[in-house]
């Protein structure tokens, strides 16, 4: 049974969003046709950045906790991971616009842009010789950029909002990924590669790495709506 476990952890992922993305309050499945372009084109960008990595041995996969089904060198688990974990992601953001309606967290958007993006470069440019390290947190910094020169403030608090109630779940599911349940992790991270800070068993990195994931999410999401209710 030890071979489904990233799996399990992929479909606990989506499992109650997906049922109840018809619950007809938020209507979730509605916004599919903006939903399922966004997390494809960031899953492509992910995809070839966790292939180059697997590649260079930033991090590998435990055969024990996997199907042994690959393509391009990564496990089907971690393929389903960058649809699975988007979703979920992208389903607290429209739970939260929906009972939240007044976006609460539009003032701290820009501070948070405002403070992250030179900390994130700083972060990155004096843990060089880190390759996760400086990589995932100028990919951070650069998507915040990127965001910011686009939308401004328009999503920043609501994408603030789901990120900080994300990371509960992100944590406890990441942590079993990791090793936090497990005799042995079922992600290898090369600590050499990173700051080897660990939130329970999960890099720190991780949290930007999600922050990263959920951001060009909310980002394209937003345009794909935006672009429909213009025609």
């Amino acid at each position: 049974m030890e071979i489904y476990l990233y799996l399990a952890v992929n479909l606990f992922a989506i499992s109650f969003p997906l049922v109840r993305s018809f619950e007809s309050r938020i209507k979730f499945a509605s916004k599919w046709y903006a939903l399922f372009p966004a997390i494809l084109i960031t899953a492509v960008f992910f995809l070839i950045w966790d292939h180059w990595f697997t590649l260079i041995g930033i991090w590998e996969f435990n055969p024990r906790y996997i199907l042994g089904i690959y393509f391009f060198e990564l496990p089907l688990e971690e393929w389903l991971f960058f649809f699975t974990v988007p979703y979920a992601c992208m389903f607290i953001y429209e739970v939260l616009i929906y009972f939240f309606p007044k976006d609460i967290f539009k003032p701290a958007g820009k501070y948070f842009v405002y403070i992250m993006i030179p900390v994130l470069l700083i972060l990155a440019f004096i843990n060089f010789d880190k390759m996760y390290t400086a990589v995932n947190f100028s990919v951070g910094a650069v998507a915040l950029a990127v965001h910011w020169l686009i939308f401004k403030d328009k999503y920043m608090g609501r994408f603030l909002f789901a990120y900080l109630v994300h990371l509960i779940p992100f944590i406890l599911c990441n942590g079993v990924l990791t090793g936090g349940t497990t005799p042995e992790p079922v992600v290898i991270y090369n600590n050499a590669e990173n700051l080897g800070i660990r939130i329970w068993t999960v890099p720190i990195e991780d949290t930007i790495y999600s922050m990263t994931l959920l951001l060009m999410n909310v980002s394209f999401y937003e345009y794909f709506i935006k672009r429909k209710t213009i025609q």
